[in-house]
């Protein structure tokens, strides 16, 4: 299983919290027919189906060395916060995220940015770590990049209702003075680009990285499922709008598609990454090795 990706003059790691059966892909894709799932079970089993029809998602960060900064995409689930509607998230107390940082040579004090690609709780929930009963930042040195129109949609979602992961994962970035807001298409240096791609939510990002071209992407939330990845037009329920989220996927990947740039999926099962390439009248992600 690639854990590890070097890309041009960037190395990739893969930081992996939880890999697990999630929920039934009937739930979770509401326009899939369950004629379409048995046809394409041969091939989504066993990594990415299971035998009840669950889809298998991985849970993971992906940090990026380039030579001038070291970068954390999406900081997954967390420790310690409230998620009751979410078991095997709920008030965790594991060592699993911050053991697998350090097999891949990385202390917290080693991030110099953290970019999150939306403000979902299982991609900021390391942003924070309870200390002696404050939430306070993971990666003591680091900036967060958070999209400015994700972060106000989210002001809007608190202020109308309390949203804990934006209370506990996000808003003491704030607070503490490590957090920058930016424009959706904003650049960081000239190996780092914010991408719009709305749809999961109003302000998601996907992030491309590369000098002078996008050797790696990294899609968020824009894509769950190989299974989206053949058919496009299906969205996951979770999907602010489900129609924008369909037509971004779609050029997210028509514009990738069999140019070499290397894929990283949030929650692909593994190996996650791969490279976009036609597959009758959709795409599939060729997985790569290291």
């Amino acid at each position: 299983m690639a854990d590890r990706f070097t890309v041009d003059d960037m190395i990739i790691h893969r930081v992996i919290e939880q890999e697990q059966a999630f929920m039934p892909a009937l739930d979770m894709l509401p326009g899939l027919a369950p004629e379409v799932l048995e046809a394409n079970r041969h091939w989504m089993e066993p990594a990415a189906l299971d035998a009840a029809g669950a889809l298998l998602l991985c849970f993971q960060s992906y940090v990026v060395r380039t030579p001038h900064h070291v970068i954390l995409v999406d900081s997954c689930i967390g420790n310690d916060k409230p998620r009751p509607n979410r078991p095997s998230w709920h008030l965790k107390t594991d060592d699993v995220y911050l053991r697998a940082l350090a097999a891949a040579g990385l202390a917290p004090e080693d991030v110099d940015f953290v970019l999150c690609t939306h403000l979902h709780a299982d991609h900021l929930g390391w942003n924070t770590r309870l200390i002696d009963g404050r939430w306070v930042p993971t990666f003591p040195r680091a900036r967060y990049v958070f999209a400015e129109s994700e972060f106000a949609h989210w002001t809007a979602q608190h202020a109308a209702a309390p949203v804990a992961p934006f209370a506990d994962s996000v808003l003491p970035i704030v607070e503490a003075g490590r957090a920058d807001l930016v424009r959706g298409d904003h650049a960081l240096g000239d190996h780092v680009r914010l991408l719009p791609t709305p749809g999961h939510t109003p302000g998601h990002v996907a992030i491309a990285f590369g000098r002078g071209r996008d050797a790696a992407v990294m899609s968020g939330d824009l894509i769950h499922t190989p299974l989206q990845a053949r058919y496009p037009e299906l969205s996951v329920r979770f999907d602010v709008d489900m129609a924008q989220a369909a037509q971004t996927r779609l050029g997210f990947l028509a514009r990738y598609c069999d140019t070499g740039t290397l894929c990283c999926t949030a929650h692909f099962p593994s190996p996650s990454a791969g490279r976009i390439t036609r597959w009758g009248e959709g795409f599939r992600c060729e997985a790569v090795g290291r």
